[in-house]
């Protein structure tokens, strides 16, 4: 699987780490930036990571800043995605399972390291169920 990552100077750190995370599991790292912990406009690689996605150049993505939360609004106005802000295992799974999440949201000031490694791992691994739940995702990307 191809994985475009991109973070804001605010989730640059984690960043760095979790593209370890994502090339050991045997997935293909896109790196959109930042590349270093100066200030930046989050919406700059929150948009490019979702236009990723959405155009099909890569399966996921994986958004980090502060708290999540702008990478998750920035995410979302680009049609075909459907980006989760996850906090824990639990919404992250949820995610997968029930919303066919294309790109997770974390924030670096509001989760530990450790946890948003778990994260990443069961996001990445946990398939999409399927069957009512693809009705719903249906109607989502309707509009």
């Amino acid at each position: 699987m191809k994985v475009a990552i991109g973070s804001d100077h605010g989730g640059f750190d984690y960043k760095e780490r979790l593209k370890a995370v994502v090339a050991d599991l045997g997935h293909e790292v896109v790196d959109v930036g930042c590349h270093s912990c100066d200030s930046t406009d989050y919406p700059l690689q929150g948009r490019e990571v979702a236009r990723l996605v959405a155009g099909g150049e890569c399966e996921r993505g994986i958004l980090i800043c502060g708290t999540g939360i702008g990478m998750s609004m920035t995410a979302n106005r680009v049609p075909g995605v459907r980006a989760a802000l996850c906090h824990e295992l639990f919404t992250a799974r949820m995610s997968r399972e029930h919303n066919d999440a294309n790109v997770l949201c974390l924030g670096q000031r509001v989760i530990g390291l450790g946890l948003a490694e778990e994260m990443v791992r069961l996001w990445l691994e946990t398939p999409f169920s399927g069957g009512r739940h693809a009705r719903r995702v249906a109607l989502i990307e309707a509009g």
